[in-house]
Protein backbone atom coordinates (compact mmCIF):
# COMPACT_ATOMS: atom_id res chain seq x y z
CA UNK A 1 0.00 0.00 0.00
CA UNK A 2 1.35 3.21 -0.87
CA UNK A 3 0.85 6.17 1.55
CA UNK A 4 -0.78 9.68 0.76
CA UNK A 5 2.01 11.97 1.52
CA UNK A 6 0.80 15.27 0.22
CA UNK A 7 -2.82 16.53 -0.41
CA UNK A 8 -4.04 19.59 -2.07
CA UNK A 9 -5.54 22.06 0.46
CA UNK A 10 -7.51 24.69 -1.57
CA UNK A 11 -9.84 21.87 -3.17
CA UNK A 12 -10.13 19.70 -0.11
CA UNK A 13 -11.58 22.41 1.74
CA UNK A 14 -14.14 23.32 -0.91
CA UNK A 15 -14.59 19.41 -1.44
CA UNK A 16 -15.68 19.24 2.80
CA UNK A 17 -17.78 22.17 2.18
CA UNK A 18 -19.52 20.25 0.03
CA UNK A 19 -19.80 17.73 2.44
CA UNK A 20 -21.14 19.93 5.27
CA UNK A 21 -23.76 21.53 3.39
CA UNK A 22 -25.25 18.24 2.38
CA UNK A 23 -24.92 17.05 6.62
CA UNK A 24 -26.36 20.49 7.43
CA UNK A 25 -29.10 19.87 4.63
CA UNK A 26 -29.89 16.42 6.67
CA UNK A 27 -29.78 18.27 10.22
CA UNK A 28 -32.62 21.00 9.06
CA UNK A 29 -34.85 18.88 7.05
CA UNK A 30 -34.35 16.45 10.68
CA UNK A 31 -36.22 19.39 12.33
CA UNK A 32 -39.55 18.59 10.82
CA UNK A 33 -41.15 16.26 12.58
CA UNK A 34 -43.46 13.16 11.27
CA UNK A 35 -47.10 13.67 11.59
CA UNK A 36 -48.50 11.11 14.44
CA UNK A 37 -51.92 12.28 12.93
CA UNK A 38 -54.15 13.44 9.78
CA UNK A 39 -54.67 16.62 11.88
CA UNK A 40 -51.18 17.24 12.23
CA UNK A 41 -50.37 16.87 8.64
CA UNK A 42 -52.27 20.32 7.33
CA UNK A 43 -51.50 22.23 11.18
CA UNK A 44 -47.62 21.95 10.28
CA UNK A 45 -47.23 22.41 6.53
CA UNK A 46 -46.50 25.79 7.22
CA UNK A 47 -44.31 25.43 9.91
CA UNK A 48 -41.66 23.59 8.54
CA UNK A 49 -42.00 25.55 5.05
CA UNK A 50 -38.97 27.20 5.97
CA UNK A 51 -37.08 24.09 6.81
CA UNK A 52 -37.82 23.00 3.31
CA UNK A 53 -36.41 26.14 1.96
CA UNK A 54 -33.12 25.92 4.30
CA UNK A 55 -32.48 22.34 3.59
CA UNK A 56 -32.92 23.09 -0.45
CA UNK A 57 -30.98 25.82 -0.52
CA UNK A 58 -28.13 24.11 1.65
CA UNK A 59 -27.65 21.35 -1.21
CA UNK A 60 -27.76 23.71 -4.00
CA UNK A 61 -24.91 25.49 -1.72
CA UNK A 62 -23.23 22.13 -2.24
CA UNK A 63 -23.37 22.11 -5.49
CA UNK A 64 -21.59 25.01 -5.86
CA UNK A 65 -18.60 23.64 -3.70
CA UNK A 66 -19.07 20.61 -5.91
CA UNK A 67 -18.47 22.43 -8.86
CA UNK A 68 -15.74 24.70 -7.52
CA UNK A 69 -13.52 21.75 -6.11
CA UNK A 70 -12.76 20.66 -9.21
CA UNK A 71 -12.52 23.79 -11.39
CA UNK A 72 -10.00 25.08 -8.55
CA UNK A 73 -8.02 21.96 -9.00
CA UNK A 74 -7.38 21.85 -12.72
CA UNK A 75 -6.67 25.14 -12.34
CA UNK A 76 -3.89 24.88 -9.99
CA UNK A 77 -2.83 21.45 -11.28
CA UNK A 78 -3.28 19.67 -8.27
CA UNK A 79 -6.22 17.31 -9.35
CA UNK A 80 -5.19 13.67 -8.18
CA UNK A 81 -7.14 10.48 -7.51
CA UNK A 82 -7.73 11.19 -3.44
CA UNK A 83 -9.60 14.71 -4.39
CA UNK A 84 -11.64 12.31 -6.82
CA UNK A 85 -12.29 9.95 -4.50
CA UNK A 86 -13.53 12.60 -1.91
CA UNK A 87 -15.44 14.09 -4.28
CA UNK A 88 -17.66 10.82 -4.30
CA UNK A 89 -17.76 10.19 -1.21
CA UNK A 90 -19.12 13.93 -0.25
CA UNK A 91 -21.64 13.41 -3.02
CA UNK A 92 -23.24 10.33 -2.30
CA UNK A 93 -24.02 12.41 1.16
CA UNK A 94 -24.92 15.85 -0.28
CA UNK A 95 -26.61 14.40 -3.16
CA UNK A 96 -27.38 11.36 -2.21
CA UNK A 97 -28.61 10.88 1.15
CA UNK A 98 -29.52 14.34 1.80
CA UNK A 99 -32.00 14.88 -0.91
CA UNK A 100 -33.73 11.20 -0.14
CA UNK A 101 -34.18 12.32 3.50
CA UNK A 102 -35.29 15.63 2.69
CA UNK A 103 -37.89 13.81 0.06
CA UNK A 104 -39.58 11.80 3.23
CA UNK A 105 -40.11 15.39 4.90
CA UNK A 106 -41.26 17.09 2.39
CA UNK A 107 -44.45 15.26 1.61
CA UNK A 108 -46.67 15.17 5.03
CA UNK A 109 -49.25 13.60 3.45
CA UNK A 110 -47.75 11.16 1.63
CA UNK A 111 -45.50 9.75 4.36
CA UNK A 112 -48.40 9.64 6.74
CA UNK A 113 -50.28 7.40 4.43
CA UNK A 114 -47.63 5.29 2.78
CA UNK A 115 -44.96 5.52 5.34
CA UNK A 116 -42.95 2.31 4.44
CA UNK A 117 -43.40 3.22 0.49
CA UNK A 118 -41.71 6.47 1.19
CA UNK A 119 -38.96 5.39 2.66
CA UNK A 120 -38.20 2.70 0.20
CA UNK A 121 -38.17 5.24 -2.18
CA UNK A 122 -35.81 7.66 -0.52
CA UNK A 123 -33.43 4.57 0.46
CA UNK A 124 -33.57 3.81 -3.06
CA UNK A 125 -32.29 7.20 -4.43
CA UNK A 126 -29.56 6.99 -1.92
CA UNK A 127 -28.50 3.36 -3.41
CA UNK A 128 -28.86 4.73 -7.16
CA UNK A 129 -26.59 8.01 -6.26
CA UNK A 130 -24.40 6.08 -4.81
CA UNK A 131 -24.01 3.23 -7.66
CA UNK A 132 -24.29 6.27 -10.09
CA UNK A 133 -20.94 7.93 -8.56
CA UNK A 134 -19.39 4.77 -8.29
CA UNK A 135 -19.74 3.65 -11.68
CA UNK A 136 -18.28 6.97 -13.00
CA UNK A 137 -15.34 6.93 -11.41
CA UNK A 138 -14.45 3.68 -12.83
CA UNK A 139 -15.46 4.43 -16.57
CA UNK A 140 -14.46 8.10 -16.29
CA UNK A 141 -11.02 8.52 -18.34
CA UNK A 142 -8.38 11.01 -18.55
CA UNK A 143 -9.25 11.79 -22.30
CA UNK A 144 -12.85 12.07 -21.99
CA UNK A 145 -14.05 15.37 -23.45
CA UNK A 146 -16.77 15.62 -20.62
CA UNK A 147 -19.55 16.61 -23.29
CA UNK A 148 -22.04 13.96 -21.79
CA UNK A 149 -23.04 11.83 -18.94
CA UNK A 150 -23.57 8.07 -19.16
CA UNK A 151 -27.57 8.19 -16.56
CA UNK A 152 -28.42 11.35 -15.23
CA UNK A 153 -26.21 12.85 -12.66
CA UNK A 154 -26.01 12.67 -9.34
CA UNK A 155 -26.60 16.56 -8.54
CA UNK A 156 -29.07 17.04 -11.37
CA UNK A 157 -30.95 14.39 -9.67
CA UNK A 158 -30.63 16.05 -6.00
CA UNK A 159 -31.76 19.82 -8.07
CA UNK A 160 -35.32 18.28 -8.31
CA UNK A 161 -35.84 17.80 -5.07
CA UNK A 162 -34.13 20.32 -3.46
CA UNK A 163 -35.79 23.23 -6.52
CA UNK A 164 -39.32 21.36 -5.07
CA UNK A 165 -38.51 21.92 -1.61
CA UNK A 166 -38.12 25.58 -2.36
CA UNK A 167 -41.28 25.33 -4.03
CA UNK A 168 -43.06 24.12 -1.44
CA UNK A 169 -42.11 26.77 0.33
CA UNK A 170 -43.90 29.61 -1.75
CA UNK A 171 -46.76 27.26 -2.05
CA UNK A 172 -47.05 27.00 1.54
CA UNK A 173 -47.00 30.55 2.49
CA UNK A 174 -49.81 31.38 0.36
CA UNK A 175 -53.20 31.46 0.96
CA UNK A 176 -54.54 30.64 -2.44
CA UNK A 177 -56.42 27.98 -2.43
CA UNK A 178 -54.89 27.17 -5.65
CA UNK A 179 -51.32 26.76 -4.38
CA UNK A 180 -52.59 24.69 -1.89
CA UNK A 181 -54.00 21.91 -4.59
CA UNK A 182 -50.48 22.29 -6.32
CA UNK A 183 -48.94 21.22 -2.88
CA UNK A 184 -51.33 18.17 -2.79
CA UNK A 185 -50.75 17.36 -6.37
CA UNK A 186 -47.24 17.26 -6.17
CA UNK A 187 -46.86 15.49 -2.54
CA UNK A 188 -48.90 12.68 -4.57
CA UNK A 189 -46.75 12.69 -7.65
CA UNK A 190 -43.14 13.36 -6.22
CA UNK A 191 -42.01 10.33 -4.75
CA UNK A 192 -42.96 8.56 -7.82
CA UNK A 193 -41.22 10.74 -9.89
CA UNK A 194 -38.20 10.48 -7.21
CA UNK A 195 -38.12 6.71 -8.15
CA UNK A 196 -37.96 7.05 -11.85
CA UNK A 197 -34.93 9.86 -11.04
CA UNK A 198 -33.29 7.46 -9.09
CA UNK A 199 -33.98 4.68 -11.58
CA UNK A 200 -33.05 7.25 -14.67
CA UNK A 201 -29.64 7.84 -12.39
CA UNK A 202 -28.03 4.17 -12.89
CA UNK A 203 -29.59 4.17 -16.84
CA UNK A 204 -27.26 4.21 -19.74
CA UNK A 205 -29.38 7.41 -21.39
CA UNK A 206 -26.58 10.15 -22.32
CA UNK A 207 -27.14 13.55 -20.67
CA UNK A 208 -25.60 16.56 -21.80
CA UNK A 209 -22.93 18.00 -19.59
CA UNK A 210 -24.26 21.44 -19.62
CA UNK A 211 -21.48 23.52 -18.60
CA UNK A 212 -19.24 22.25 -21.34
CA UNK A 213 -22.36 22.15 -23.88
CA UNK A 214 -23.96 25.37 -22.97
CA UNK A 215 -21.70 27.54 -21.43
CA UNK A 216 -18.13 26.96 -22.88
CA UNK A 217 -16.92 27.75 -26.56
CA UNK A 218 -17.99 30.28 -29.57
CA UNK A 219 -21.89 29.94 -29.77
CA UNK A 220 -24.17 31.50 -32.03
CA UNK A 221 -25.62 35.31 -30.75
CA UNK A 222 -29.13 33.89 -30.22
CA UNK A 223 -27.58 30.87 -28.36
CA UNK A 224 -26.16 33.54 -25.79
CA UNK A 225 -29.46 35.43 -25.88
CA UNK A 226 -31.36 32.75 -24.49
CA UNK A 227 -28.75 32.12 -22.06
CA UNK A 228 -29.36 34.85 -20.59
CA UNK A 229 -33.17 34.92 -20.83
CA UNK A 230 -32.71 31.53 -18.70
CA UNK A 231 -30.64 33.13 -16.01
CA UNK A 232 -33.00 36.08 -15.85
CA UNK A 233 -35.37 33.39 -15.57
CA UNK A 234 -34.59 31.78 -12.69
CA UNK A 235 -33.33 34.70 -10.95
CA UNK A 236 -36.46 36.48 -11.07
CA UNK A 237 -38.87 33.53 -10.28
CA UNK A 238 -36.13 30.85 -8.33
CA UNK A 239 -38.99 29.41 -6.44
CA UNK A 240 -40.35 28.11 -9.71
CA UNK A 241 -37.81 27.93 -12.47
CA UNK A 242 -35.39 25.77 -10.78
CA UNK A 243 -37.37 23.14 -10.09
CA UNK A 244 -39.23 23.42 -13.35
CA UNK A 245 -35.71 23.41 -15.01
CA UNK A 246 -34.28 20.48 -13.19
CA UNK A 247 -37.47 18.55 -13.94
CA UNK A 248 -37.21 19.45 -17.65
CA UNK A 249 -33.45 18.43 -17.43
CA UNK A 250 -34.01 14.92 -16.18
CA UNK A 251 -37.33 14.67 -18.85
CA UNK A 252 -34.80 15.95 -21.77
CA UNK A 253 -33.11 11.99 -21.47
CA UNK A 254 -35.66 9.78 -22.14
CA UNK A 255 -37.98 12.23 -24.39
CA UNK A 256 -34.58 12.65 -26.42
CA UNK A 257 -33.62 8.67 -26.84
CA UNK A 258 -37.53 8.08 -27.52
CA UNK A 259 -37.23 10.70 -30.51
CA UNK A 260 -34.16 9.35 -31.71
CA UNK A 261 -35.55 5.54 -32.04
CA UNK A 262 -38.92 7.18 -33.24
CA UNK A 263 -36.69 9.42 -35.80
CA UNK A 264 -34.68 5.94 -36.90
CA UNK A 265 -37.25 4.26 -37.45
CA UNK A 266 -38.74 6.48 -39.63
CA UNK A 267 -35.59 6.71 -41.83
CA UNK A 268 -35.39 2.69 -41.70
CA UNK A 269 -38.69 2.37 -43.02
CA UNK A 270 -38.36 5.08 -45.88
CA UNK A 271 -35.63 3.31 -46.99
CA UNK A 272 -37.27 0.23 -47.75
CA UNK A 273 -39.39 2.21 -50.10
Amino acid sequence: MRPLRTIAVFPTLLTLGNLICGFFAIVVAARIERPDSWASVSDSIRFDATNLMQSGWLIFLAMVFDGLDGYVARLARTASDFGAELDSLCDVVSFGVAPGFLLVKMCPRFTYLHSHAVWIIAAAFAVCAALRLARFNVEISDDDEHLYFSGLPSPAAAAVIAGCAIMFYTLRRSDSGLEEWVDIVLQTALPFFGLLVALLMVSRIRYPHVPNRVLRGHRSFGHVVAVVFSFVAIMVVPFYAIPIAASAFVLYGPIHLAWEKWVQRRHREESLF
